[in-house]
């Protein structure tokens, strides 16, 4: 008899959303490896369409065009098949992506605390919205505004504070297989990496 899940996309879709340095690319690639599928990063794919870094758009036209720009962007890319999308951190800020992302892919929000993207962070001088006087404080700021958002646009949410990607990759790979996403003979070799 056929498992329950056997109806699951046979070219999936997933997202990854969370926090600024949270491991999205990351971690996305690593699952796009490992499921052979293609991997899309939306800020990258936002700069190619701007022809500038995101930051320079920032500082020339500000958040709200940022965002409209970054609205259309996720709206395209939610609808091509078998892919492993990384989303920028406020890709959630817009209902109607968050829409997109919830109805059209397999949402994965990546969790990590304020003080944790900090230690990663605290040397960045590309994100936009860090360039401030205090980035704890901004960050602090930021998880309070968007971890709701998260939360409501995921079906899995990953702590995030993990000692290797492939650590990462492996918890989601993992509850990939539990949702029945996945192959499970594709799961063993994202978690049985050592230490890198």
């Amino acid at each position: 008899m056929a498992p329950a899940t056997s109806n699951a996309p046979e070219h999936p879709r997933l997202s990854l959303v969370g926090m600024p340095g949270c491991g999205k690319s990351t971690v996305g690639r690593h699952l796009a490896r490992q499921l052979g599928l293609h991997f899309v990063d939306s800020d990258t794919e936002l700069e190619r369409r701007l022809g500038m870094p995101i930051r320079d758009f920032f500082a020339a036209h500000g958040e709200e065009a940022f965002r409209d720009i970054e609205q259309d962007v996720i709206d395209e890319l939610t609808q091509q098949p078998g892919q492993v999308l990384a989303t920028g951190g406020g890709a959630v800020l817009r209902p109607s992506s968050r829409d997109a992302l919830h109805s059209r892919s397999h949402v994965i929000y990546l969790r990590s605390s304020p003080e944790e993207l900090f230690r990663r962070l605290r040397h960045d001088t590309h994100r936009p919205l860090l360039q401030v006087a205090d980035p704890l404080a901004r960050l602090r700021e930021l998880y309070r505004e968007r971890d709701p958002l998260y939360r409501r646009t995921a079906h899995f949410i990953v702590e995030g504070a993990r000692p290797t990607v492939q650590s990462l990759t492996g918890m989601v790979m993992m509850q990939l297989e539990l949702a029945g996403l996945v192959d499970p003979a594709q799961v063993p070799s994202a978690i049985d990496h050592g230490p890198t």
